[in-house]
């Protein structure tokens, strides 16, 4: 009567405790629907308090517990629940795995602790070690973040990669409302991307994923989903959809410094971008109206005499035309040519961007990517672009109005500089800056 008396009241016990740290997790994931954005500066300091009251639940209940792999796996989870590592939820969460090796919630909790700690390999073992013993979304959505960190060269890495995303479809197949899966998808899809792949539809993917995962109120609260999805914006030149992602950052999470720098960085590129285009780089009359008169059809160098051969091996027409006939998106079987009047400075590598001036006299921005650190061209250049892709930039922010047309150029490889294409040895993938904080 006695062993059952003890057996049940160690069972009460377990739930109380399982009880307030599942309290203390669903404060920190729907913290922001419970109390709306407006406590968002407030949120750590809750979370913290709400952790500290329930450690010292767990040290009362301590003494009632028989179970300590149970115990040590609750008191690790507490103490995890903050985005900084914790030694000691480490150590809590070592002895539980040491006391019960088929604790998978353990292993799992373990691998994201050691993850914060930035031992990337130990966290894959956690998390691979649980996938043996039951195969679930949280050793799987882990284990793609975790193969994205790893890879002794870059095959490996791209290899990796790959299979990071094959985890987090795995994930997203076994709860298709999870929106954390989601958006770990949308990562690896990304990383994927950048990886030297860059495939317009690995963009489109990464966004729908991104899409699911604001569906879910969980995921929807993410800061950083929001940050990631404005990198993208901001690399396919939708500046307006990317001022947006930095702002709804900040919303949740008013401190990030870097979405707050990163903001400031693309409106003072915009406006720099606006100036060099009216002032035509603030040359001298004199010197600008010789530049134009200099521009000669040997200016177009391969690409003079009417047609060259694409990389695939077609041969293409080409019709020069001047940078006033243009229209947005792909001009096809045209070429333009223009001097190179001034270069934009960025504190962002990416996209190498300058300004040339046609014969006419119409200056047009040109963002190039994949272009080596360190190259690039300056000002006085004769560049032909074939086949120019056209976007448009033209919305307001606070007081100020952005319009403007710009040629975008996704491969130096194609780019004439003073009659000669550049060369290999000028190509380099774009890689930006993503997952800023963590998944």
């Amino acid at each position: 009567m006695n062993e059952q008396k003890s057996a049940d009241e160690e069972r009460a016990a377990l739930e109380e405790a399982t009880k307030y740290v599942d309290e203390l997790y669903d404060l920190r994931d729907h913290y922001f629907v419970k109390n709306g954005v407006e406590k968002a500066s407030e949120r750590t300091k809750e979370i913290g308090e709400k952790m500290t009251e329930v450690k010292e639940c767990l040290d009362r209940l301590l003494g009632m517990c028989n179970k300590k792999s149970q115990y040590f796996y609750l008191l690790g989870k507490t103490l995890n629940v903050m985005p900084a590592y914790d030694p000691q939820a480490q150590e809590a969460l070592s002895r539980a795995v040491k006391l019960d090796p088929l604790l998978v919630d353990a292993w799992n909790c373990l691998g994201e602790c050691l993850w914060k700690k930035g031992d990337v390999e130990a966290a894959r073992n956690c998390f691979t070690g649980a996938l043996e013993h039951s195969k679930n979304k949280m050793s799987l959505r882990s284990l793609s973040m975790v193969l994205r960190q790893l890879g002794k060269d870059s095959r490996e890495r791209v290899d990796n990669i790959k299979l990071s995303v094959e985890k987090a479809k795995e994930a997203v197949s076994l709860d298709i409302t999870d929106g954390v899966s989601w958006y770990i998808l949308g990562n690896a899809y990304l990383s994927l991307f950048f990886s030297g792949a860059q495939s317009p539809s690995m963009l489109k993917q990464c966004l729908a994923a991104y899409a699911r995962a604001e569906l879910d109120t969980v995921s929807a609260c993410n800061p950083d989903l929001y940050f990631n999805r404005a990198m993208v914006y901001r690399y396919q030149e939708e500046y307006k959809l990317c001022l947006d992602g930095f702002q709804k950052a900040l919303v949740y999470d008013p401190a990030w410094e870097d979405a707050i720098q990163l903001q400031k960085q693309l409106l003072s590129y915009l406006q720099n971008i606006s100036d060099l285009i009216q002032n035509k780089g603030r040359l001298k009359a004199k010197r600008l109206n010789t530049m134009m008169s200099s521009l000669k059809e040997s200016d177009l160098g391969p690409y003079a005499g009417g047609n060259y051969t694409s990389n695939s091996g077609q041969t293409v027409t080409l019709e020069q035309v001047m940078l006033s006939s243009l229209n947005v998106g792909l001009n096809a079987n045209k070429v333009i040519s223009g001097k190179v009047v001034g270069i934009v400075p960025y504190d962002e590598p990416i996209p190498f961007t300058f300004s040339i001036v046609d014969k006419e006299g119409t200056c047009y921005p040109v963002m190039l990517y994949n272009l080596r650190t360190g190259c690039g061209v300056i000002v006085g250049d004769a560049v032909a672009v074939p086949e120019p892709y056209v976007q448009s930039t033209d919305f307001q922010e606070n007081d100020k109005i952005f319009k403007f047309q710009s040629i975008r150029v996704d491969s130096p490889l194609v780019l004439v500089v003073n009659k000669r294409k550049l060369g290999r040895d000028k190509l380099s993938p774009s890689v930006l800056s993503f997952e800023a904080k963590s998944e």
